[in-house]
């Protein structure tokens, strides 16, 4: 697989992405002209640039309004592409993309827009230069790639060809198999962007809401293997254009970027059999093995978790880490890290093959996470995700190492489980995180959804395994808000039994406002007395066709909280209603 990405991708200047894209493993880059035309280097200096880094220069673009226009105005575009036909020469690079007209088309006559084609096409021959013709999706007469197609095969020149768009031709619903009928020599290039199925012009759609193969709901598989059928040999280039990622860290949005080709090619590869692309299959989790919680003093986690009912397993027998149970939902309070308030810092997935899990996740660009362990300690494969939370994978049962927790109890056999863990990001982060937990985790993205809080709507992307089982919850802080913590939801068949033993036991739960419990009574034709029990603990409640939802939280401890959740039915939700009740409590006093 050879890639290449457009440099309106990253933040910073031409050079910078420049660095940028080769550190993050990519073949080529496409040079925004007005990346270039605001870089203090010259052509010569980026073309010896890209060369000392490895990096090929597949394209410059755009060359804007060519075709469709009066015989006066043609002139003058003329006059236009011979600078950029040097231009490139200097660069290095024999190719430049021709947009469809978007703004000065006057004409709308195929015989004369593919002979004006023809025309730009050999004055690009006179200086070594080939021609890739988009459709853009807003072109005023030609919109659709099968009509950019027609008009290539009208002008009927050797350097020129098409360039195929996954956004252009996606976002106005064509139907991509028609591509298997183009010539594939002729397709001179390819660009690939997701994008979320939104309601807006295609214009601003495209020009602000990009988002990187897998982040978005467009199908980029069948798409690429359209492409790949038809007999395209060139490079998968991204171009994304996407407020988000034109402030992010240059490098970190690169590797990224990286990262969402080499899911791409893989998904394609499994379903068109191109074995040379594939990378180690993803593992999906089947459990959470455990949850870690880091922290300089962990000592009120542990009252905690003792006012809970969770048993305490032991400490670890080398290091200042302890094991507490409640059922098969294990938490690990880790004192290692003497400079930080308490955090989730760790998940452990049970997988069947930690080593390909291990190795996926390489392939795809994620780095491996250190674990110091010691003769006789279980090692556990690790791997950061993109905000250093670490991702443990082991394929052996529980006790291989919940063995090297001493002086504790035996565990107890209620039944509860990790239901979900729910992980917070700000913004710039987001979309990142999503293609993470699809291409490394093997999770599947669902529906998205927002709920209501103090500082704006919070977006709420629910990640979780084919069977269920496993669930994770990213939510997206609004802009200009803090982050919200995150927090670890443990499933139990008698939550109300639960949180009165901890209410026993001196533990106070965030706490609900009584409007909440007034307009329960209103929502639910609930009996009176439950209403009254669910107020005086603090607890919510959901319902829908399916089943119940009861639930409470814990005070927040640094960055993290435990949530505490009864299913009843088959209730499949997480009590989205509530979540404002929530945000509104855990708000700082300001």
């Amino acid at each position: 697989m050879v890639t290449s990405i457009a440099s309106v991708c990253l933040s910073g200047g031409l050079t910078d992405k420049i660095h940028a894209c080769a550190a993050a493993g990519f073949d080529g880059i496409e040079i925004m002209d007005s990346d270039l035309t605001v870089a203090h280097e010259s052509p010569e200096e980026i073309r010896a640039l890209c060369e000392r880094l490895g990096l090929r220069i597949d394209m410059l673009q755009p060359f804007r309004d060519a075709e469709g226009v009066d015989e006066d105005l043609f002139a003058d575009t003329l006059r236009r592409a011979r600078e950029k036909f040097r231009t490139a020469q200097r660069l290095g690079t024999d190719l430049i993309l021709v947009c469809s007209n978007a703004a000065t088309a006057t004409v709308d006559d195929d015989a004369v827009t593919a002979r004006q084609l023809g025309e730009l096409a050999d004055l690009a021959a006179e200086h070594g230069i080939r021609l890739a013709y988009e459709a853009l999706a807003w072109g005023r007469f030609v919109n659709d790639y099968r009509h950019a197609w027609r008009l290539v095969q009208l002008a009927d020149r050797p350097n020129l060809g098409t360039c195929l768009d996954s956004f252009h031709i996606l976002s106005r619903g064509h139907d991509p198999a028609a591509i298997e009928e183009i010539d594939g020599e002729k397709i001179f290039f390819l660009q690939l962007a997701d994008a979320p199925d939104l309601n807006m012009d295609v214009l601003s759609w495209s020009r602000h809401h990009r988002l990187f193969p897998g982040e978005g709901s467009f199908d980029l598989v069948t798409f690429l293997t359209h492409v790949l059928r038809a007999g395209y040999t060139g490079p998968l280039s991204l171009e994304v254009f996407n407020d988000t990622f034109r402030q992010t860290d240059t490098g970190r949005t690169a590797a990224h970027a990286r990262r969402s080709l080499t899911w791409l090619a893989d998904r394609v590869a499994t379903t068109d059999s191109h074995d040379d692309r594939r990378i180690p299959e993803a593992q999906c989790p089947h459990a959470v093995d455990f949850v870690e919680i880091s922290g300089a003093d962990l000592s009120t986690a542990d009252h905690m978790l003792e006012q809970l009912g969770f048993t305490f397993r032991g400490s670890h027998h080398r290091k200042p880490v302890r094991l507490w149970t409640l059922g098969t939902a294990r938490l690990v309070l880790d004192e290692q890290d003497k400079h930080e308030t308490p955090h989730l810092s760790g998940i452990g997935l049970s997988v069947d093959d930690s080593d390909r899990a291990s190795a996926r996740a390489e392939a795809l660009g994620a780095p491996p996470a250190f674990r110091r362990t010691h003769t006789g300690d279980h090692e556990l494969r690790a791997v950061a995700s993109p905000d250093g939370t670490q991702v443990y994978w082991n394929d052996q049962p529980a006790e291989t190492w919940t063995e090297e927790f001493t002086g504790g109890d035996d565990g107890d056999s209620s039944g509860a489980v990790v239901d979900h863990i729910n992980l917070s990001y700000p913004w710039q982060d987001f979309d990142e995180a999503v293609l993470f937990s699809t291409s490394v985790l093997g999770l599947d993205a669902q529906a998205s959804s927002e709920v209501p809080g103090p500082r704006g709507l919070v977006r709420s992307q629910v990640m979780r395994s084919p069977d269920g089982v496993v669930r994770v919850p990213l939510n997206l802080a609004p802009p200009t808000a803090p982050t919200p913590p995150r927090h670890v939801a443990i499933s139990c068949q008698d939550v109300i039994g639960v949180a009165e033993r901890a209410r026993a036991r001196g533990l106070q739960f965030l706490a609900v406002p009584a409007n909440y419990y007034d307009d329960l009574a209103a929502r639910f034709a609930l009996d009176t007395a439950f209403v009254d029990r669910l107020r005086r603990l603090d607890l919510l409640y959901d319902r829908d066709d399916d089943g119940e939802f009861i639930h409470f939280y814990t005070p927040t401890l640094g960055d993290v909280f435990l949530e505490l959740v009864e299913r009843r039915g088959h209730y499949d939700g997480y009590g989205a209603p509530n979540a404002p009740v929530r945000l509104a409590a855990q708000r700082p006093a300001s």
